[in-house]
């Protein structure tokens, strides 16, 4: 849990994201980087000119006042008198038409260069959330991470025009203070001694904020997974089954209240010393103000003056809190790019060594675990422990245990989703990490228990099985025919192309074997020389899955293989039978052999025989 306070120093030193951040900017398009900062530029000369010009038109009517033009207006227009007040005006129109076709510019460069920005942010977090290992995945600290870094991807699409304008305001700033220094170099200390109690202060809620939205990423995340929950066609069957609505709108609602409270109090505390401390800065300013006006009655301004004086001040005084709060604000901001960098600085420990080996083809011995020991992080309980046995090139092996017997995890070490804590796995006698990882993969056919629903078409459905294949339609129908999904598809109004999944309109639901048909033919899309079948057939019922097996026995003769079942008759086709028992191989045999031995796998399976007598 961090901090609820971040000191002065923490705070400041979290300015070193924006250099990376504008670096990121620049390379994102550069083009309209560059048209961003000539455009604030030459807006940030704007105020300065026309408060300037606003001067003169003034100083120009008093003079006009005073020599009597104004008593014929017609004549002082046609000899010319009124020249130089035109001119002013015309400029000060002109530059007013400028500077809102320059804003209307940035913000349409603003708006393009924030969109580019935060879409290929989005891409490089996909990217790199896909090379993070799976035990990442299930870490629920680098989840709380994930979170954050996935809403500052869209949180920070306001800091770059922050910056910019930033930038402009500071530019303005020293063209006004230069108007200043010209007549009372003291009213610039002034204004920054009344205004600097205003910065703290904001610098010092902006923090708050941050901590307290850190402090909260877990409760944030249950609220997100509640809404889900609550407000889900995955989940709406159970609910209305359960009437858990009003559990999950009860609990939604104690933590967003709690969650609320907390940003109240805050808020309060931020508006009371804000306002407070704000004041000094309005009393600063007509100190200024009433110094200015006394200058002009005593003759050493003039009108204009004064109302040049009293306009910069007011516009510096403006600018510069502005300027102190944004920077407080972009200092805040810079806070949380440190949970998006941070993200991108992990770095996955189950990688390909330099010149890895590519996987032999075809693969002539098989896979041998040699005394493999594996526990999840931060358990104590290991779910592998001195497992030793070899899968022979070309035979299928069933694995069969009871929950938590470790069957799922051995898969998973296979697949090198997981690298072994103690011990070693080979594949023809070499160790699977001198392999190249990508090549290892897309030598593996796996589909899991817990398969993917993907709510796009019955055909990518397939595809994503081998997605450089996506497109190839008789590759996909073939796939289908293997894993009997042909046959779902046939019932579907668009075959093929028709979305599957109830997440959009056009969409039509599945039953749960239907799904798990879609997902084993996702399996014979790749044609991989190792397939694995983890439990993916549990919705189905047991002739459907014995189907299943059989098919998938008579396609995978010159392949090895794995079945992972519970029900122990439809895995009697495998060419042997590990029995998983505490993470290790207590039998191994044929299914008459296993049934001779008189152990687990009998009994269980005569358990399972007498519930369908």
């Amino acid at each position: 849990m961090p901090q609820a306070q971040l000191n002065l120093r923490e705070r400041f030193s979290a300015m070193r994201n924006i250099r990376p951040f504008l670096a990121e900017i620049w390379s994102t398009s550069k083009s309209l980087t560059i048209a961003a900062v000539i455009i604030r530029l030459l807006r940030a000369l704007f105020p300065i000119i026309t408060l300037y010009i606003g001067k003169l038109i003034i100083d120009e009517a008093i003079r006009l006042v005073g020599v009597g033009v104004t008593d014929d207006l017609m004549l002082a227009l046609q000899n010319g008198a009124l020249n130089d007040l035109l001119l002013f005006l015309g400029l000060e129109f002109a530059l007013a038409v400028a500077n809102d076709l320059f804003g209307r510019l940035s913000g349409y460069v603003d708006s393009v260069l924030s969109e580019m920005f935060t879409n290929a942010t989005s891409v490089r977090l996909m990217e790199h959330a896909s090379t993070l290992d799976l035990e990442d995945f299930e870490n629920a600290d680098l989840q709380d991470q994930l979170e954050r870094a996935r809403r500052q991807t869209m949180g920070r699409m306001s800091l770059m025009s922050q910056l910019f304008g930033q930038a402009q305001d500071l530019i303005t700033i020293l063209t006004f203070g230069a108007g200043l220094l010209a007549y009372a170099p003291w009213l610039i200390v002034l204004l920054a001694v009344a205004l600097l109690p205003a910065f703290i202060g904001e610098s010092h809620f902006n923090a708050q904020n941050y901590s307290l939205n850190f402090q909260w990423t877990p409760e944030r995340r249950q609220l997100e997974y509640l809404r889900q929950m609550g407000s889900s066609v995955e989940t709406a069957k159970e609910v209305k089954i359960f009437n858990l609505n009003r559990f999950f709108i009860e609990r939604f609602r104690f933590l967003s209240q709690k969650f609320f409270d907390a940003n109240r109090k805050l808020a309060a505390r931020r508006a009371f010393w804000g306002t407070l401390l704000s004041a000094l800065g309005t009393l600063g300013y007509y100190i200024a103000y009433a110094y200015i006006a006394w200058r002009t009655v005593r003759g050493d301004f003039s009108i204009g003056d004064l109302t040049f004086l009293a306009g910069s001040f007011r516009r510096l005084r403006q600018l510069l809190e502005s300027l102190l709060t944004g920077f407080s604000q972009v200092a805040s901001q810079a806070l949380y790019l440190d949970d998006l960098y941070s993200f991108f600085r992990i770095q996955p420990e189950i990688i390909s060594k330099p010149n890895a080996l590519p996987v032999p083809s075809p693969i002539r011995q098989g896979f041998v675990f040699d005394d493999v020991g594996f526990r999840y992080e931060g358990s104590d309980r290991w779910a592998l422990r001195h497992l030793s046995f070899e899968l022979h090139a070309g035979e299928v092996l069933a694995l069969v245990g009871e929950n938590g017997a470790g069957k799922t995890t051995l898969v998973k070490l296979l697949a090198r989703l997981y690298d072994p804590d103690e011990g070693r796995i080979t594949l023809d006698g070499i160790d699977l990490r001198e392999y190249d990882l990508d090549d290892l993969r897309a030598n593996i056919g796996v589909i899991f228990q817990d398969f993917v629903r993907y709510h796009m078409t019955a055909a990518e459905n397939i595809g994503v099985g081998q997605v450089e294949d996506m497109t190839n339609r008789s590759r996909i129908e073939d796939a289908a025919r293997r894993g009997m999904a042909d046959q779902v598809v046939a019932g579907l109004e668009r075959g093929y192309d028709q979305v599957i999944g109830r997440r959009f309109k056009e969409g039509v639901d599945l039953s749960g074997g239907q799904w798990q048909k879609i997902a084993i033919a996702r399996a014979y899309m790749r044609d991989a020389q190792v397939m694995i079948l983890d439990e993916p057939t549990a919705a189905l019922d047991a002739r459907s899955e014995f189907e299943v097996f059989e098919r998938f026995k008579e396609l995978s003769d010159d392949k090895t293989a794995i079945l992972i079942s519970h029900r122990f008759s439809s895995v009697r086709m495998a060419d042997r039978i590990l029995v998983l028992a505490d993470g290790k191989v207590e039998a191994s045999g044929t299914h008459a052999e296993l049934m001779e031995q008189g152990g687990r796998y009998a009994e269980l399976f005569e358990l399972q025989a007498a519930g369908y007598r």
